[in-house]
């Protein structure tokens, strides 16, 4: 059975609205944040999920608990919370200024310091950029592409094990890993520096097949774009 896959990219949080790195520390929704996600979870309202899943990080757990709050026409149990879909992991730059930490990323990848993440990416393709991530951390702790690649490989197994007997499930994850989901398995996109970040509340759409194979359909919608 075919499962359909809303992936959901928690509402912005205080490290979102302060510049801060992200990745598995966590810090509370924003007012802002909580009304954005109240936009999203009312778009999807009247659309049956057979399940709903998060990320184990709170503010991924909060999300999902509005959208289930929100719909109309499904019963959802139990939340369950699957680490394999936590943000990337950047180790020491944890909690960092998110600009400070680019340039010191664009610096160990042989660059000018001051290039933001896209011009970085652009620059010198995904794999270097997330291997410059680890090189940089003094601890050694960000995780590089074939990391995430094998987590990302992991999540998706868990996911079908999970959810092989489910039509439809949503599913809260987070920014920097639903971007890197589409750069491996959204075939629209012919450049991955192309692919934009996506928006807090967004709405990413994929097909987990019967043999466990994944692809994403539509990526970054805003609710105002979805149409049931």
């Amino acid at each position: 059975m075919k499962t359909e896959v809303y992936l959901i990219r928690h509402g912005e949080t205080m490290f979102n609205q302060l510049n801060k790195v992200q990745g598995w520390c966590d810090s509370p929704l924003t007012v802002r944040g909580i009304d954005d996600l109240k936009k999203t979870a009312k778009a999807l309202s009247q659309v049956y999920f057979d399940n709903m899943y998060s990320s184990d990080l709170k503010r991924a757990i909060d999300t999902v608990h509005l959208m289930k709050n929100f719909n109309q026409v499904s019963e959802i149990g139990k939340i369950r919370k699957l680490p394999e879909f936590r943000e990337v992991f950047f180790g020491s730059f944890e909690g960092d200024d998110i600009d400070e930490t680019w340039s010191q990323i664009g610096i160990a990848a042989g660059l000018k310091p001051g290039l933001d993440v896209e011009q970085i990416v652009k620059t010198v393709g995904v794999e270097k950029f997330r291997q410059a991530s680890k090189d940089a951390d003094p601890r050694h702790l960000a995780e590089n592409k074939a990391e995430i690649d094998a987590r990302m490989k992991r999540a998706i197994a868990n996911l079908h094990h999970l959810s092989k007997d489910e039509g439809r499930v949503l599913l809260v994850s987070h920014g920097d890993f639903i971007k890197s989901l589409a750069v491996q398995y959204w075939i629209k996109s012919d450049h991955v520096h192309d692919i934009a970040f996506p928006d807090n509340g967004s709405i990413t759409r994929g097909i987990l097949s019967e043999n466990g194979d994944f692809e994403i359909i539509d990526y970054n919608l805003k609710a105002s774009e979805f149409n049931i």
